[in-house]
């Protein structure tokens, strides 16, 4: 499995790599955002909306658990979930139904590292770190059919 790695010094330029993140995505595809608050996840899940080219605001779901976007430019919805308040409880994670809205939408989980791995063998991990100079460094970690596709992509490295 090989690692991809980039600095993202501005919201921007974390908004530009969520795009292009975004204009890989299709239906049935599983993105983790792994990374402490602040760290920029949502901040990433609007540039990964946008390359998708879905409609609607995208805001944090943490109180609502999920929110679908509908498909726009893509003809792919983009299904967001923030599964912090679930504290790893995968009873929660199941009852979401998660599985069948994979079939239909690329599905980016907040905090889903360690219980969302199971919708999926093929799924890619993004890491996101804050440095102390407010500088953001993303690590892509692929998984299944990802190590592939993430070497196809050349986002990043």
């Amino acid at each position: 499995m090989r690692q991809v790695s980039a600095e993202l010094p501005t919201p921007d330029d974390a908004m530009r790599f969520g795009r292009a993140l975004g204009e890989l995505l299709r239906p049935g595809d599983l993105v983790l955002l792994s990374g402490p608050l602040g760290a920029g996840k949502t901040t990433m899940t609007r540039g990964i909306a946008e390359g998708m080219g879905v409609s609607g605001r995208v805001s944090s779901p943490t109180f609502v658990l999920a929110r679908v976007h509908p498909a726009g430019e893509s003809g792919v919805p983009l299904v967001h979930v923030d599964a912090y308040r679930l504290g790893g409880d995968l009873a929660q994670l199941e009852d979401l139904d998660l599985d069948t809205e994979l079939d239909r939408a690329a599905l980016v989980v907040e905090w889903g590292e360690g219980m969302a791995e199971q919708l999926s063998e093929d799924y890619l991990v993004v890491r996101l770190d804050r440095r102390p100079d407010d500088v953001r460094v993303v690590t892509l970690e692929p998984h299944g059919a990802w190590v592939t596709r993430l070497a196809e992509a050349r986002l990043a490295g």
